[in-house]
């Protein structure tokens, strides 16, 4: 059976659950020698994302899933965008309090690494 290719802007392929991505994310992590751990448990199918980022000097950045207009392109998986970048903690606990109300089934990941590198695709970058 010969399937022809999807119209543009739509994607071949699926989306992994979150909880799957968050599971994949932790090991690389670790794999990387940094460190990883959930904080809030969201949807297991398809809850929203949010990577909070800590560095050694203390400050942290936040990545949250990309608006839909980033992922006519994109293939398929998950892609965020830079929310907040080399903020304080308080920065970061304010604005995922503001998304944990607005979504309720969202996920947290914390990281530990100095760099993301690869462990995740970011819009724009």
């Amino acid at each position: 059976m010969i399937c022809a290719p999807p119209p543009p802007g739509v994607s071949s392929g699926m989306r992994l659950k979150s909880d799957i991505f968050v599971s994949a994310l932790i090991r690389r992590v670790f794999a990387q020698g940094g460190y990883a751990a959930v904080l809030r448990r969201g949807a297991e199918e398809a809850g929203a994302i949010f990577i909070r980022q800590r560095s050694r000097l203390g400050m942290e950045s936040l990545y949250g899933p990309a608006p839909q207009s980033f992922l006519e392109d994109a293939m398929p998986g998950r892609l965020f965008e830079v929310r907040l970048e080399a903020v304080e903690a308080e920065a970061v606990d304010q604005a995922l309090a503001r998304e944990i109300r607005f979504d309720p089934d969202c996920w947290v990941v914390e990281i530990e690494v100095e760099a993301r590198g690869d462990l995740f695709d970011v819009a724009g970058s």
